[in-house]
């Protein structure tokens, strides 16, 4: 069958789409990511079918869209009401042009065009979720960035959290303004809050993470399958560890690793100058991922600077990585048995370091406070405590036996017979 993936975002939302297409390829099915226009080489570069959708001017390497973005407060108004909603026509548009021979249609949650389309042609489709966070489960409540007040009443119970997240529907409705327009213009029926009910598939919802990050809620939306975490994170399909960073991970003691992931790594203020600074405080070796950014640090013998370098084979010789919280730089960490030192920036990323805190995985350090004089004293705990590697080391093994691509292309299928 021919199967339309279709997400919006950074690459720890275009990631697992690769990984579940490369997995539905492999089973004999014809599939074709639809997403930004940057990421067509990546996309071409696997094999898999590629289709552009908008909105066009939307760059992850943009820097003034980046702080936008990228702020705790008010990053996902900036994204979601003024980036993303007013071009949600454009968006259907282009959807509805790939999906018109397609027997399937999976979504990530920020592509709210995408029901419509699957509403009008008569589609099957499956949801994608990356995070719990998505959820907003009254029994597990979320950690939500704007809104710190959900921190503080975690432990109040389900009825005062399913009012705050009755709030939080009430507060973001005129967000959606578009897509009711939208649906009116179709036809369609009136339906309820595309950043809510709407976003889940009466279908199929692909919890993409592990169970052991976020136990299944009784509130998740019915149909919901928690797969593990799909992984993937290559630059492109051959590519791998150099030499240099290979002999430079074998030939020392554990290096700490600091990384900011795709996104807020193109805005790294001080992170990695902190950061080495620290690592040269406590003597110990430090590996720095720092992207395209100007990182503001060189190399030495003991602390390599380098752009890029793939996750899954650089995390197993960490000491500990240092992050901010996404979810695929935190589920490579996981997988590797690495303890967590976080540096949340925004969206989900502070649910992410709650979760990591109390899972007893590692620890979390406000972005205002990421200095050397903050930053040492919460690494020398992180690498002495015996209690975190012991605990880190068992949910290494237990994800380690989970195949969320393989789960998730199963689920794909059984959803569509």
């Amino acid at each position: 069958m021919k199967v339309v993936i279709t997400t919006i975002g950074s690459l720890g939302d275009v990631h697992p789409c690769l990984a579940l297409g490369l997995e539905l390829k492999q089973r004999g099915h014809e599939v074709v990511i639809a997403t930004s226009e940057f990421y067509r080489p990546k996309v071409i570069s696997t094999g898999l079918g590629f289709h552009s959708i908008g909105p066009k001017h939307l760059s992850p390497e943009d820097p003034e869209l980046l702080n936008s973005i990228m702020d705790l407060k008010n990053g996902p108004e900036n994204f979601i009401r003024k980036l993303l909603m007013p071009h949600m026509r454009g968006v259907y548009d282009d959807l509805q042009e790939v999906c018109r021979d397609a027997q399937f249609l999976i979504t990530g949650e920020l592509v709210f065009a995408a029901p419509l389309v699957a509403e009008r042609l008569g589609l099957r489709w499956a949801s994608c979720v990356l995070s719990p966070w998505q959820f907003l489960s009254a029994h597990d409540p979320s950690v939500i960035g704007p809104l710190p007040i959900f921190a503080l009443i975690r432990g109040a119970g389900a009825t005062v959290n399913r009012a705050m997240k009755e709030f939080g529907r009430r507060q973001t409705r005129s967000w959606a303004e578009p897509i009711y327009t939208l649906r009116r213009e179709l036809g369609l029926s009136a339906g309820q809050h595309p950043l809510f009910e709407d976003k889940c598939s009466p279908y199929l919802n692909l919890a993409m993470f592990s169970s052991e990050f976020a136990k299944p809620q009784t509130d998740w939306p019915s149909h919901t399958k928690t797969t593990g975490f799909a992984l993937y994170d290559r630059q492109h399909p051959t590519s791998g560890l150099t030499d240099e960073v290979r002999r430079f991970l074998q030939d020392g003691e554990p290096p700490i690793v600091f990384t900011l992931g795709s996104t807020a790594v193109m805005n790294p203020g001080s992170f990695y100058v902190e950061g080495k600074r620290a690592a040269e405080q406590l003597g110990r070796r430090s590996l720095l991922l720092t992207g395209k950014g100007n990182s503001g640090v060189s190399g030495s013998r003991d602390q390599m600077v380098t752009a890029y370098a793939p996750y899954s084979e650089v995390f197993p010789y960490a000491a500990a990585v240092v992050h901010q919280g996404g979810i695929g730089t935190t589920a490579q960490a996981m997988r590797a048995g690495c303890p967590q030192l976080i540096v949340p920036h925004a969206f989900d990323q502070p649910d992410h370091a709650a979760r990591i805190k109390r899972l007893g995985l590692g620890l979390a350090l406000n972005k205002s406070r990421f200095d050397a004089t903050h930053a040492t004293p919460q690494l020398q705990r992180l690498l002495s405590d015996k209690k975190i590697r012991a605990r880190t080391a068992q949910l290494s093994t237990l994800i380690g036996q989970e195949n969320g691509t393989t789960a998730a292309a199963d689920a794909v299928e059984l959803a569509c017979k």
